[in-house]
């Protein structure tokens, strides 16, 4: 009767997210677990935006797999922080290549981390996200606060 109120039951390994922060919240974040639950055959995530901005790194240790977000092939620098220390306590590392083409989401999931991918330092990732939040928020700013906005890519 009151079946809402029931947990959901975990299953499969213990799976470290990182992402950057300005997906905490979004759409493509809700995707990002969906497809993690698929891939990986688990709902035993780990998702930062639960946690707000408090560091969970220290949980990697516990985790069999982390999978690291790179928008447009970039890893922000908490991203690329958190993969390293990954490497080094000998985690197995999935990255999932992410980008919009309209409305869709585009990814691809790469075991290990690509060669191609950009490791952003922590003023280059500033530059990016102030990329992302300007063409995302814009049209918030200018007409969502009365009329609401339609737009939303991420």
């Amino acid at each position: 009767m009151l079946g809402f109120l029931r947990r959901k039951k975990t299953y499969g390994p213990f799976v470290y997210l990182t992402e950057p922060t300005f997906l905490y919240h979004t759409r493509t974040e809700r995707a990002i677990v969906e497809i993690i639950e698929e891939k990986l055959n688990s709902n035993n995530i780990l998702v930062p935006s639960k946690y707000g901005m408090r560091d969970t790194s220290d949980r990697i240790k516990e985790a069999e797999y982390l999978v690291a977000v790179a928008p447009l092939g970039k890893f922000t620098s908490l991203v690329g922080r958190e993969v390293k220390l990954a490497q080094e306590l000998g985690v197995k590392i999935f990255t999932l290549l992410i980008a919009r083409k309209e409305n869709e989401l585009v990814y691809l999931w790469v075991e290990g981390v690509p060669e191609e991918v950009e490791w952003l330092s922590p003023e280059e990732t500033l530059e990016f996200t102030k990329t992302f939040l300007n063409s995302e928020f814009m049209d918030y700013l200018r007409k969502g606060l009365f009329l609401g906005s339609r737009k939303r890519e991420w």
